[in-house]
């Protein structure tokens, strides 16, 4: 897949399950409330992006750039996040792959 440019884009509520992102540029994309469940974001840049809320459970985000993400409420149980970056992400109320729930940033 050709790398697809959705910087800044508004993605709010959009079903994308099983959507094939990788390597997607969705920096500071609003995707609150996205159904991105088996969603494949290896390697997509998701530095600054508010997925408040999103559904990201099964997603394929080996090697995403996270840092910055807004992932209050997000729900990322058995996600991949292998090589994933979340450096100052919020995770506040964010169900992480394993299943624990992590308050960090509220």
């Amino acid at each position: 897949m050709m790398d697809v440019n959705l910087m800044g884009a508004n993605l709010r509520g959009a079903y994308l399950m099983s959507a094939n992102l990788r390597g997607a540029i969705l920096m500071g994309a609003d995707l609150r409330s996205a159904i991105l469940m088996g969603a494949d974001l290896e390697g997509a840049i998701l530095s600054r992006a508010k997925l408040g809320g999103a559904k990201l459970s099964g997603a394929k985000l080996r090697g995403a750039n996270l840092d910055g993400a807004n992932l209050s409420r997000a729900d990322l149980e058995g996600a991949n996040l292998k090589g994933a970056r979340m450096k100052d992400a919020i995770l506040c109320n964010t169900t992480m792959s394993d299943g624990s729930v992590i308050n960090s940033g509220c």
